[in-house]
């Protein structure tokens, strides 16, 4: 019976180790996706951020402000 229990063991552990394996790569690409996500919304302000200051240059220029 010890090598059937051993067997058993060893098969255990290798399922364990798959599973740890398969949870940390799945984090990490959440990890990447998140990441992402971040920086898309930091390109989507700054873009705005830019027209803001485009659209007031023009609202100065119209009305004959000096800068």
């Amino acid at each position: 019976m010890g090598f059937l229990d051993d067997a058993k063991e060893t098969a255990e552990t290798a399922g364990r180790k798959i599973k740890e394996g398969f949870e940390d790569t799945k984090d990490r690409i959440g990890d990447k996706v998140d990441e992402a996500k971040a920086d898309a919304d930091v390109k989507r302000a700054e873009a705005e951020r830019d027209s803001v200051e485009k659209r007031n240059d023009v609202k100065a220029k119209l009305r004959g402000d000096d800068e």
